[in-house]
C-alpha cells in the first residue's frame, strides 16, 4: 500500500524519495529519504584534531545531511544509512566512518530500534578523490538498481549552534586547598 519512487528518478535537494530497502535477504523495509543539504567543507575547518589515514590526502570532504523515516513495517534498527555519492568521474563513493563521535557531522547507523514511523536526521561524510567533485547523492541498493539521485546547491557547513546554558553569574568551580 505504499507508492515507491521510480528507479532512475532525479530529485533535487529537499525532495523525498520513498524506497524499498532490503539490507539483507528476507528483511525488506520502506524508507522515506530526503536529502536536506549538501555541504562542501575543508579539513582545516571541520577535521581539526583528527588524524586521517593516508587515503584522505588530496581528497575533498563533503557532508550530506538527510532525514530518514521508516515508512514500512520492518524494524530497521542498527542498519547503515543506504546513501552514497557519485563524483564527476562517475564513481560511487561510500560514506566515511569514524572511531568515536565526529561532532561536525555525526555519522551514525539507524538507532538500535528504528520502527514504523521512526524518523532520524543524520549527516554522512564523503571524501571525493583528488580532481573530482561531488555530482549527486545516490540511493543504489544493488548494482542492477537504476539509482535515485539528488542534486542541488552545494553550500558551506552550517555554523555550530550556540551552546545552551544558564544565564546569570559566571561560576567557576575548583578544588579547595
Amino acid at each position: 500500500g505504499v507508492d515507491l519512487t521510480d528507479q532512475g528518478s532525479e530529485l533535487t535537494v529537499g525532495q523525498e524519495a520513498v524506497v524499498a530497502y532490503e539490507p539483507r535477504q528476507e528483511v525488506v523495509g520502506v524508507l522515506g529519504i530526503t536529502v536536506d543539504r549538501i555541504e562542501k567543507t575543508t579539513f582545516a575547518k571541520s577535521f581539526d584534531g583528527w588524524q586521517l589515514g593516508p587515503g584522505a590526502e588530496g581528497t575533498t570532504p563533503y557532508f550530506v545531511r538527510a532525514t530518514l523515516t521508516n515508512d514500512g513495517l520492518t524494524d530497521l534498527g542498527g542498519r547503515q544509512v543506504p546513501l552514497y555519492v557519485v563524483n564527476t568521474a562517475d564513481t560511487l563513493i561510500e560514506p566515511s566512518t569514524f572511531e568515536g563521535t565526529f561532532k561536525p557531522c555525526p555519522s551514525k547507523p539507524f538507532p538500535k530500534r528504528f520502527r514504523t514511523g521512526a524518523k532520524i536526521e543524520t549527516c554522512l561524510v564523503y571524501l571525493t578523490p583528488k580532481g573530482t567533485k561531488l555530482a549527486a547523492v545516490s540511493f543504489r541498493p544493488t548494482q542492477e538498481f537504476d539509482p535515485i539521485t539528488w542534486t542541488g546547491p552545494i553550500t558551506k557547513p552550517l555554523p555550530d549552534k550556540p551552546k545552551k546554558g544558564k544565564k546569570g553569574k559566571n561560576r567557576q568551580q575548583g578544588a579547595a586547598g
